[in-house]
């Protein structure tokens, strides 16, 4: 098993998490250039509602980063890895173009925010999350859960 969590050791599981690893330190460095470097331009948010008004693709994403990691700093931000399946067009198990990677994610978050009164402060933040990125033939993107 990698890590800790329950997926198994294996290349492709370890591919998809060093990427995981990759977009969280982007996370923390607020860094929204990286992150859309990691971005599939077939990204896809439905922001978790059944409201159609706040999907964003690919250019919505970019708004959305850069808007909220404008206003955090000092950001935390811990991935506990607790899922992976794997999906490809033939069915296989074998790594091809368009193969997809769902991982389940634990969020432990803090950062540092100004409220409308100037002052700092600093929430914390739990969630559970579901990452997925679709391999192009030389990387994995991420198509969705940013």
């Amino acid at each position: 098993m990698i890590g800790g969590s329950r997926i198994p050791d294996n290349k492709i599981n370890r591919d998809v998490i060093a990427v995981l690893e990759n977009y969280r330190q982007a996370v923390e460095r607020a860094d929204a250039e990286a992150l859309m470097l990691m971005a599939s331009p077939n990204y896809r948010e439905d922001s978790g509602t059944p409201s159609m008004s706040d999907d964003y693709g690919f250019d919505g994403l970019r708004a959305v980063l850069t808007e909220r990691l404008g206003k955090a700093r000092d950001i935390r931000y811990f991935l506990r890895y607790m899922s992976m399946r794997l999906r490809c067009p033939t069915g296989g198990t074998d790594l091809e173009t368009g193969c997809r990677a769902n991982v389940e994610v634990l969020i432990d978050a803090s950062f540092t925010v100004t409220d409308a009164r100037g002052q700092d402060q600093r929430p914390d933040m739990r969630d559970q999350n579901e990452l997925e990125l679709e391999w192009t033939g030389d990387k994995w993107l991420i198509v969705r859960g940013m």
